[in-house]
């Protein structure tokens, strides 16, 4: 089977998520939420470092739950600041934190997190057309917009590459190359 060429083949968790999760359109908050965290925490590293610290990231913070990692305090920062199954980046922690309230005000303005991130995108995926991993882009005007909104609700380590990167993620983008086995089937419905 033909993926993209970012998969390292060698690597099951990275051949796993391509296959299962990358690019299938998210309309769960408790995903979406998951994602912000993980993408949050990928900035200046690999995605494989990320999703082999994955589980470590759901104990650390409460199974992605973002009414319980709302209430973590200054200790619990430092605490997990300290926790080698997480990237120790308190920066990093802090602002995962501060999302978490943020998220928790854009579900109770919208109803939802996923109504508010899928206008982004006026409510359907974008279908991108890419023969070559060089022709995919690092951020969009879509991204550009989200990530300007996000931060205006107080949403930390959401810069445009960064939430472009969720938006691949979470399927609001498909950017699996055209000749990749996934790129038909993340568009077929559920």
């Amino acid at each position: 089977m033909k993926r993209c060429a970012w998969v390292k083949n060698g690597d099951p968790l990275m051949v796993e998520y391509h296959d299962q999760e990358w690019g299938v359109p998210v309309h769960e908050d408790g995903k979406h939420f998951e994602f912000l965290v993980l993408e949050g925490a990928q900035a200046g590293l690999s995605w494989s470092t990320i999703l082999h610290r994955r589980e470590g990231y759901r104990r650390a913070f409460s199974g992605f739950d973002p009414q319980k990692v709302a209430r973590y305090t200054d200790g619990k920062i430092e605490q997990l600041a300290t926790d080698a199954a997480i990237i120790r980046n308190r920066q990093k922690i802090a602002a995962t934190v501060k999302n978490a309230r943020a998220f928790l005000a854009v579900q109770e303005e919208f109803g939802s997190f996923d109504v508010y991130c899928w206008r982004f995108v006026d409510g359907a995926p974008v279908i991108n057309r890419w023969k070559d991993t060089r022709q995919v882009p690092a951020t969009s005007h879509q991204s550009d917009a989200f990530s300007k909104d996000l931060k205006s609700r107080g949403f930390g380590f959401v810069g445009s590459t960064i939430v472009y990167a969720h938006m691949q993620a979470v399927g609001m983008v498909n950017d699996h190359l055209i000749d990749c086995f996934r790129y038909s089937e993340v568009q077929r419905p559920g």
